[in-house]
């Protein structure tokens, strides 16, 4: 599958363009789906896996380095990542709109490849975090922002633009960052925006080459948020050590790393003692992009599984005209646009949320129900398109088992199913708005499909159960993340494909738990015409 439009093909993803309110990136959309679908370009994506990362601690006169070098093709993603505005489209463009035009560049992109999307999304995220400082926001934003990829490793004040990364999880705290043991201590005064010392061990950093960082270290007033550069003001190396790469399952052409910092210069970024609250900003935009990326991968998995259906024969007849496989090929369908739907839904909550109280409200409990959801759904689905291709899709030849390595990560990264969980418990009892904005939108449906009815009344006794919640919260936000995917294929897709996903998905009879085994009265044909000719 190569020479098509990723963009064009993909009529839910169009659609939802125009209806959240991106429709004057229509023509950047087209000319970005078109590049990227080319054969040269495909390219790119198998080249960056098939030659990792390599680091090397020490130059030839022993010399310490600390360097991560690249395949060609890893940077020639990275700078059409970077040109087409995927770190920083809603931070240079202040167009309603513009969060849903950038989602749209990253699902896109993460179909052809998703490792180097991390220091993409490390970049646009860090912006929100960094607003907590203004003088460290003033020096660095405009490098940040900058549309120009530079990947040379040197003083940030001397590039045309910087890449962010990320350094929070320690090895015996892991999810749990209040357990941090990285200390800071300061240079002479304290206090947001000055420079303080950081010793520690940080066990996953992301995107090592990032020109600065964004981590985690204990004060006398506790967990606090700093900005770690490569380099220090009198232009020499900073005292950041890689000390190895991490041998991953999938996301091979992404550098992730454990570091150590010794007496290694910082500067404090927000409140003293008041960490989690300044990078939650960070980590709630890294979030969305878990949610975007396990979308993009889902979408590809689905198109290699027509294309490859549509010309195979087997037992005298093509797959794509039997009857079972049309089953699994339409449920695979369905399971991608209501993805698709979520993702373009939640990307105008964070265009809406600086002005609008609801949309605010909605954003935060949907980002953590969604990424929740469709990471966990996005594993099976593409086990299950890989099984399409028989064992051909097992092959390294082909894209699926770097998608099938790949998609488990946004379920572990930035929060697992459970801290997601926890999350959204944490939302409804910190922020109680958050639930009645989720009903009210859940209500926009209402009458839309009969089991859809029962499960919203479902989900409302659930919610009104307040025992055992933490016990119950996966059953609680499934039921969540369903309803509110409903909701959107209810309001915005034809009646064969909400019809399609109320019955297989909602009440008694759902059929969800094994991909194919669709009700009587699924219109297949019509849903696979809509997700494309391959």
């Amino acid at each position: 599958l190569e020479d098509y439009n990723l963009y064009t093909t993909d009529q839910a993803l169009g659609e939802g363009i125009k209806r959240e309110g991106a429709d004057w990136a229509d023509e950047s959309l087209f000319d970005f789906g078109a590049k990227i679908g080319t054969k040269s370009f495909l390219q790119l994506g198998h080249d960056a896996n098939r030659f990792p990362p390599e680091l090397h601690t020490h130059d030839r006169y022993g010399h310490r380095i600390d360097e991560v070098t690249f395949h060609p093709a890893y940077h020639e993603l990275m700078r059409t990542s970077v040109a087409a505005e995927i770190h920083a489209l809603p931070w240079n463009h202040t167009q309603s709109g513009a969060h849903v035009a950038r989602v749209a560049k990253h699902y896109m992109m993460s179909q052809v490849e998703a490792g180097h999307m991390c220091p993409i999304t490390m970049t646009f995220a860090v912006v929100p975090a960094l607003d907590a400082q203004p003088e460290i926001a003033a020096e660095w934003l405009p490098r940040v922002c900058s549309t120009e990829y530079d990947p040379v490793l040197k003083p940030a004040h001397e590039k045309t633009g910087c890449i962010m990364g990320m350094a929070m999880t320690e090895k015996q705290g892991g999810s749990d960052v209040r357990a941090n043991t990285t200390t800071a201590v300061p240079l002479d005064k304290k206090g947001p925006g000055r420079v303080y010392f950081l010793t520690g061990h940080k066990w996953f950093c992301s995107a090592p080459m990032s020109d600065a960082f964004l981590t985690l270290a204990q004060t006398q007033k506790g967990l606090t948020c700093f900005i770690v550069p490569r380099f220090l003001p009198d232009d020499s190396r900073n005292n950041i050590r890689i000390q190895r790469l991490k041998d991953k399952l999938g996301n091979r052409s992404n550098a992730s790393s454990e570091i150590e910092f010794d007496h290694t210069w910082a500067q404090m970024v927000g409140e003293e003692g008041r960490g989690v609250p300044t990078i939650i900003e960070m980590v709630n935009h890294t979030r969305l992009d878990c949610l975007v990326g396990s979308a993009g991968l889902m979408r590809q998995a689905l198109v290699q599984a027509i294309h490859h259906c549509s010309q195979r024969a087997a037992f005298g007849k093509t797959l794509s005209t039997q009857p079972l496989m049309q089953q699994v090929l339409a449920d695979l369908a369905l399971e991608s646009e209501a993805a698709t739907l979520l993702m373009l839904r939640l990307a105008r909550g964070y265009d809406a949320s600086a002005h609008d109280e609801g949309e605010a409200a909605l954003t935060r409990i949907l980002t953590a129900v969604t990424k929740f959801w469709v990471c966990k759904r996005g594993p099976a689905m593409v086990y299950e398109a890989m099984e399409c291709h028989g064992g051909i899709g097992y092959v390294e030849e082909s894209i699926m088992p770097r998608i099938y390595r790949e998609i488990p990560l946004a379920s572990i990264w930035e929060g697992s199913g459970n801290v997601m969980c926890l999350d959204v418990l944490r939302a409804m009892e910190r922020e109680p708005q958050t639930v009645p904005a989720l009903l009210e939108e859940l209500d926009k449906a209402k009458g839309g499909h009969p089991a859809y009815d029962q499960h919203i009344k479902g989900l409302k006794t659930l919610l009104s159960k307040s025992k055992d919640l933490e016990r119950n919260a996966r059953c609680l936000v499934q039921q969540m993340a369903l309803a509110a995917q409903a909701a959107l294929v209810i309001q915005h897709s034809p009646e064969y494909v909400s019809d399609a996903f109320c019955a297989s998905r909602l009440g008694e009879g759902a059929t969800a738990q094994l991909f194919g085994a669709l009700p009587d009265g699924v219109d297949v044909d019509d849903i696979l015409g809509r997700a494309g000719k391959y």
